[in-house]
């Protein structure tokens, strides 16, 4: 009996230490302390403000910024006797172009008209500035305009946003040029018209012009001025260790020289103290500076300088007036300068509605996918004819003699403005399709000129070698012949017919 008894009480023990272990595991005892987990929080991720940037020069809008107003491009005459130019220096934005007789004309481009004080002398448009302000509806400003371009305006129903009349433009009789001449003593009739802020506003007002235009993208591909230090650095881009058959991406350009044309050039001094490039221009024999006369002759100062080279040619049937055809739908090489560094990149454009675009080199040197980052800023961007890529030049300051003379700028003036009444008669597709067919026959011509003088000449050095027991090395590709290579790729591959896919196209 008592051995049963001692049984059950084990059993009993048993049973209160199994439930004691229990408790104990489960953390439930009343001598068990649960310790609290520690959990750290994540940072959280900064948020951007929107991005609200110029239009023209990629900065940050200020309080001031004209949101929701269109652009305002004017054309202005750059014949030498024409110089100085009033209220350039003013401009967010500077084009130069070649135009008839191998002068070459400016358009600058304002985010708001208000803030021209005074600009001219005003001169007439063409279709090679028109189309690069298209895509953006701008308000484009001129005095009379060739055929081509009036039927551009009408072909795009430009109405009253295409003016005509220097935006009521006034003359200045008593201005006198950098020659020392004035109207009635030397200086012609077309290089005294100007116009005002007010001028235009008036014209606006006058004519209930439609000036409300909102932008959702800018002009170039800016580099982001929302980053911590929102400057691209050519010399450390993502292109600047690639090197194709004509050299380095990447190269200097504290020195910058353009040929438009035989009589017609422009440079860039490097001012690596303020961080721009300072413009001169050729005159009788030298170089001047560029200079505004609006404001205290400050000389004309860039950020940015973007050089595009591409097919130009006088237009079929338009010989006698030397109307200029710009190719801008097969796209081509560029120079993009800045910070005393020139980079070589590609650019497109396509049809008269696409905006220009811009994009680095890939690794073969042909045009990569991928957007071309432009700093933040100001910009000089002149379109070159092919042919003058040859005279080209960059480098460092210091290997190049910046007193040595140049060729004296043409001042010989073409009038190759549309008279009353007349009128293209055809259209702009079959006049652009005309100039295509004469550029490719003309490059056909010139490909097999060049096929029978090169073979002519390697006869020749046949015959020399094997005189002479020596052997003769073969000449490296000069760029421009590297350039027109490129222009035959990018027509076998033109750009597309629409803008959707490029992201900062209006």
């Amino acid at each position: 009996m008592k051995r049963y008894f001692f049984c059950i009480l084990a059993v009993l023990a048993a049973c209160v230490m199994l439930a004691a272990c229990k408790k104990s595991d489960d953390g439930q005892g009343a001598d068990s302390v649960q310790e609290p987990t520690s959990q750290t929080t994540p940072e959280p991720t900064p948020t951007l403000p929107p991005y609200e940037a110029n239009v023209l020069t990629g900065e940050p809008k200020g309080d001031d910024y004209p949101e929701g107003q269109r652009i305002t491009a004017v054309m202005v005459n750059n014949l030498v006797d024409a110089r100085p130019q009033r209220g350039l220096s003013r401009a967010q934005m500077l084009f130069e172009i070649k135009v008839e007789g191998g002068i070459t004309r400016f358009m600058p481009v304002f985010n708001d008209y208000h803030d021209i004080e005074e600009i001219g002398p005003i001169r007439s448009g063409r279709d090679q500035f028109f189309q690069l302000i298209l895509p953006w509806q701008a308000l484009y400003i001129h005095e009379g305009e060739s055929v081509v371009m009036t039927q551009y305006a009408k072909d795009y129903d430009y109405g009253l946003l295409n003016n005509n009349n220097g935006a009521n433009g006034y003359r200045d009789y008593n201005r006198v040029n950098w020659r020392g001449q004035s109207y009635g003593n030397g200086l012609a009739k077309e290089h005294t018209m100007y116009t005002s802020g007010q001028n235009i506003a008036d014209y606006i007002q006058d004519n209930n012009v439609d000036m409300n235009r909102t932008y959702n993208s800018t002009f170039f591909n800016f580099v982001d001025y929302r980053q911590e230090n929102p400057v691209r650095d050519l010399a450390n881009s993502q292109d600047s260790g690639l090197t194709t058959k004509d050299g380095p991406v990447v190269t200097d350009g504290e020195y910058v020289e353009i040929s438009h044309s035989a009589s017609y050039k422009t440079r860039f001094l490097y001012d690596n103290v303020n961080n721009v490039y300072l413009m001169q221009q050729n005159f009788s024999g030298n170089w001047r500076d560029t200079i505004d006369e609006e404001y205290d002759d400050v000389q004309l100062q860039f950020p940015n300088v973007i050089v595009l080279f591409t097919d130009i040619h006088t237009y079929p049937g338009h010989e006698a007036k030397d109307l200029q055809y710009v190719e801008y739908s097969w796209g081509g090489v560029g120079y993009y300068c800045y910070g005393g560094k020139c980079e070589k990149i590609y650019w497109q454009k396509g049809t008269p509605l696409e905006a220009l675009r811009l994009y680095y080199l890939n690794e073969d040197g042909q045009c990569s996918d991928t957007p071309c980052e432009i700093n933040i800023g100001k910009s000089y961007v002149t379109v070159v004819d092919v042919d003058e890529a040859v005279n080209f030049k960059k480098g460092l300051l210091s290997e190049f003699d910046l007193d040595a003379a140049t060729v004296a700028a043409s001042n010989k003036s073409i009038d190759a403005d549309a008279e009353s009444g007349e009128t293209l008669d055809t259209s702009i597709d079959e006049l652009v399709n005309a100039a295509r067919n004469n550029a490719q026959t003309s490059a056909s011509s010139q490909q097999s000129s060049t096929q029978a003088s090169s073979q002519t000449t390697q006869s020749s050095t046949q015959t020399t070698t094997q005189s002479s027991g020596a052997d003769t090395p073969s000449a490296p590709q000069s760029e421009a012949q590297s350039t027109e290579t490129q222009q035959e790729t990018a027509a076998d591959q033109p750009a597309s017919e629409g803008g959707e896919d490029i992201p900062w196209a209006d």
